[in-house]
Parts: C-alpha cells; structure tokens; sequence
C-alpha cells in the first residue's frame, strides 16, 4: 500500500510531492461506464409506447396534423418526450421556439414541470384545459409545423440543430426513417455529435455527486461529529462560497470538507482553485502552524486524475488532507475530524 499524504507531515510531502500526487492517483476511481437512473428515468418500454402512440396519430408519420398530436399527447403524455426528442431540443428551448413563433407564454418553469411529470407519471393523462392545454397546444403546433417544414435554406458554414436523419427533409425524412429503419452509420454518427446518454447524464449530475457526499455523512455521523451540511448556493458568513460541510457548526468552523466526483478535468480544475482558495482564507490574519480551520478534500472521478500538477496544488492546499472513496475510513483518524469524535 502507498503512504497517502494524510499519513505524513506537510515537510515530507514538500520534500516528495512527486510521490503523494502518485499515491492519491493510485486511489481514484471512476464510475462514468455507470449511472445511477434516479427517479423519473423513461425505460425504453414506456418510450417506445409514445412512440407508437404518436406514429398512429400521425398515420405512419405522413401527416403531422397539430390537433391529432395534441390529442395523443393530452392521453399518452410521455409521446411529449418523443416529440421533443424527435426535435432534438431541450424543454427550455422547446419553450423558448414556441413562446417566439405563437405568441403564446411558455414559461422554463412550465415546461420543466411538464417534463418532469411526464417522466415520474407517463399513464397519467393530462387537462386539455385552461393554461397547461394552451400552452402544450402551442407547444405541439411548433413541433409539428417545424418538423413538417425541415431545414431552411442557410449558410454553408452553419448547422442547423433540425439537420438530422430525421428531420433533414422534412416529414419525408421521418416518414421514410420510421418505415425502414434508421442506417446504423448516421444514428452512430448523430450520437458522435450528441454524446450517448448526455442528457440523462445531465440530469442526474447531481445524484452523482450525492453518492460521495452520503458516504461523507455516513462516516460523520457514525463518528458522532457535528456538522453542517450546506445547500447549493447557501451563504455563510466568512465564505464567499459554503463549503459542502464544516464542523462542528457554520458558526465555530473548524473543519471544512470541499467534496467533488467529476469525470471531467475543467471542472477537477476549478474544484481544484476552490480548495486553494479556502486554505488562503483559513490562513488569513493566521499562522501557517495556526490556521482558522483545516480543509479536506474529498475527491473521486478521472477528472481529477489528468493534471499531475493541479494535484499537487491540491494535496499542498489542503496540507496533505486529501482522500477518495477507497480512503475515507481514514477520514476521522487522519485529520482534525477526530477532535470532534464521540463515539
């Protein structure tokens, strides 16, 4: 087993930084292969339902008729979420498209609502009346008159977000695709440009996140340490940013834990000038040997482990108190944590 850079003294990690940076390395895992589906996921079954349902009202896709595919998404919400993937739109664009051609409000609100209940609750029918029916009614007469219509003309040097298999020719393209199937080569190719699964993936970034942070709880609370749990953008007098916990409390920090799973190596970057930004603080008006309160870092995903020397800046920020999933039993015994231990 490596020595972890929590073991040491910061005068040996200063005397072999090379060698922490492998260890902490040594220990990164990632998890980007696997996702969790958190609530909400449309399995391909329930998909597939849709789109049938909207493939009947629109009689082999030859007719993109406004009422007919209001009708079906009125009694099969969840041809919503086909329509919009047919699009090739998020909701807040699908909102912003119709409120610009109808004249009709479509709120970000509404239409992530909208999304959302479709996804938790796709054999629940929904009111044809009063806002929701005027607004979906919009929603679904910009979606097909967009989709019947195809690409306009336009420069060569630009791409238009409807130049898909699909939709390319209009309900020609569709009506062709869904009668012989889609050639693997452009699905491969509209999934290069895409990337599989980013907006499932976008959805439940958070989720993933949460797994580290739970695991950080689990550990505190199995210790029988006091802390504060921060919400996103909560503010707390002294920090210009709340970190994700501080012991024992927000208003006595002693301890603060900055927590981050990212699979990608910009945002280990920023993570990564967070933490030297909250040592900086704890060191203000401070001795090097006498800080306000000691910062851990709890780390997991690849994004952390490209840049040798962000690394570095890290395990020298936090004065070695780095750690990964594999570490986190050392947690407690490691660092200041142990102060605040009752059980």
């Amino acid at each position: 087993m490596p020595t972890f850079p929590f073991e040491v003294p910061l005068e040996e990690i200063l005397r072999h930084p090379e060698d922490y940076v492998d260890a902490v390395f040594s220990c990164l895992e990632s998890e980007f292969l696997v996702m969790p589906k958190g609530k909400g996921f449309v399995e391909y079954p329930v998909f597939e339902r849709g789109y049938e349902a909207l493939k009947a009202a629109t009689m082999g896709f030859s007719r993109l008729d406004p009422d007919r595919v209001f009708q079906t998404a009125v009694s099969e919400p969840i041809s919503i979420v086909v329509l919009r993937s047919m699009l090739g739109f998020t909701p807040p664009e699908w909102a912003y498209v119709t409120t610009q051609r109808t004249g009709v409000s479509v709120t970000q609100g509404f239409v992530r609502s909208l999304d959302r209940k479709v996804r938790m609750n796709p054999e629940t029918g929904l009111d044809p009346n009063g806002v929701t029916g005027e607004r979906l009614r919009a929603m679904v007469m910009t979606a097909c008159r967009l989709l019947a219509a195809g690409v306009p003309d336009g420069d060569e040097d630009q791409l238009h977000r409807l130049d898909k298999a699909d939709t390319r020719n209009g309900i020609d393209s569709i009506r062709n695709l869904a009668a012989m199937g889609v050639p693997y080569a452009m699905l491969l190719y509209e999934r290069f440009l895409g990337r599989p699964f980013a907006g499932h993936r976008d959805s439940v970034s958070e989720l993933i996140g949460d797994s580290l942070e739970s695991a950080i709880e689990d550990v505190l609370s199995r210790a029988g340490i006091s802390f504060c749990k921060t919400k996103r953008a909560e503010r707390i007098e002294g920090f210009d940013q709340a970190s994700d916990f501080i012991v024992p409390s927000e208003f006595n920090p002693q301890v603060v834990i900055e927590a981050k799973i990212t699979e990608d190596d910009g945002t280990a970057r920023d993570k990564v000038t967070r933490i030297q930004h909250l040592g900086e603080l704890s060191l203000a008006g401070r001795s090097a040997d006498d800080p306000r309160y000691e910062v851990i870092a709890c780390i997991g995903g690849r994004g952390f482990g490209v840049r040798r020397e962000d690394m570095k800046k890290m395990i020298l920020a936090t004065r070695g108190k780095v750690f990964t999933a594999k570490t986190l039993d050392r947690l407690v015994e490691c660092t200041r944590l142990k102060e605040f231990r009752v059980s």
